[in-house]
């Protein structure tokens, strides 16, 4: 049986039909296309938002590794824990080149609103302007920024997990990776339909109908990062999490994956192979659900599903 939306998605994507209007596309390697592409969505995605004014906001400052100062911004619920809990890394997506923490406010504000789980988002800086390893080196700044200010937050150092979306979440897969690498304890990763393969830009036709981030696009967002090093034998695990040899030693997991996102096979191949190196991994497959689906139309079944399952991982840890 060929592949088609899920039913909970499909009056959205017809009501897109019925207007006439062609979807946007850049062109592989134009990132300011691209851009301005995301950016546009990024934007109305957060106007439909609510912006759960109840939840505090504290902005921050960060050093990064060369010398830099970047922005991050930590997010309390309404009603913080009376004891030391879990708080969360947050990196935002955009697939490597775009997003940013004003951007993803309403989304991270929501989880925490939802959870009542502490989240620090990391402004991290994006390519081709800073390529690797500024982005995932930037993560593990403000990482270690949340564990040496544990005490005066009121957060408990050893349950820090890591999460993010799409490009995020490739960050957040890379920064775990590196964190262990470092000796830095990471409680949990929370992986997002991951941007995580840096090999991904050869199209399967069976899912180019549904991909709203396409080959193209996943071609330019990983050119961007890693120059023409992409694809080839040298890229780092920090960079392309599917790159690491060695699994071992990493926090328990939980990724999420449309059927048909163009990262779904990168996302259960990753999955299988955490499981056999050891760790404790949690992989929900959506069918019939494109990258993106959670903002396409955030009440309907299928999207709501999904959420109680992130809301039920960050308040376990």
């Amino acid at each position: 049986m060929p592949f088609s939306f899920n039913p909970d998605l499909m009056p959205v994507f017809a009501a897109s039909a019925a207007t006439g209007a062609e979807p946007v596309h850049a062109a592989r390697d134009d990132v300011a296309a691209l851009r301005a592409i995301g950016e546009a969505g990024l934007t109305m995605i957060r106007s439909t938002q609510d912006p759960h004014a109840e939840v505090a906001r504290t902005d921050i400052s960060l050093r990064t590794f060369d010398g830099e100062l970047i922005g991050a911004r930590w997010y309390t619920p309404a009603t913080p824990s009376a004891n030391p809990g879990g708080s969360v890394v947050y990196l935002h997506g955009g697939g490597m080149i775009i997003g940013s923490v004003e951007s993803y406010d309403g989304t991270v504000a929501a989880y925490v609103a939802d959870s009542g789980v502490p989240m620090l988002a990391i402004g991290y800086r994006v390519a081709p302007e800073h390529p690797h390893p500024a982005p995932v080196e930037d993560a593990f700044a403000g990482l270690v920024w949340l564990r040496d200010h544990a005490g005066e937050l009121g957060i408990d150092a050893d349950r820090i997990a890591v999460m993010g979306d799409s490009g995020g979440g490739g960050i957040g897969a890379g920064l775990v990776l590196l964190a262990r690498d470092r000796g830095v304890a990471v409680a949990r990763q929370i992986l997002i339909y991951p941007m995580i393969d840096d090999r991904n830009t050869v199209p399967d036709p069976h899912l180019v109908p549904f991909a709203g981030w396409s080959y193209d696009d996943n071609y330019t967002g990983w050119h961007a990062l890693l120059g023409d090093a992409v694809g080839g034998p040298d890229t780092p695990a920090t960079a392309a999490a599917a790159r690491a040899h060695d699994l071992a030693g990493l926090p328990a997991s939980y990724l999420e994956v449309g059927e048909l996102d163009i990262f779904r096979d990168e996302t259960i191949e990753y999955a299988r192979r955490l499981a056999n190196a050891g760790t404790s991994v949690e992989l929900h497959v959506h069918p019939g659900c494109p990258h993106g689906f959670d903002t396409i139309a955030p009440d309907v079944a299928v999207v709501q599903r999904s959420r109680a399952d992130r809301i039920r991982v960050l308040s376990s840890f």
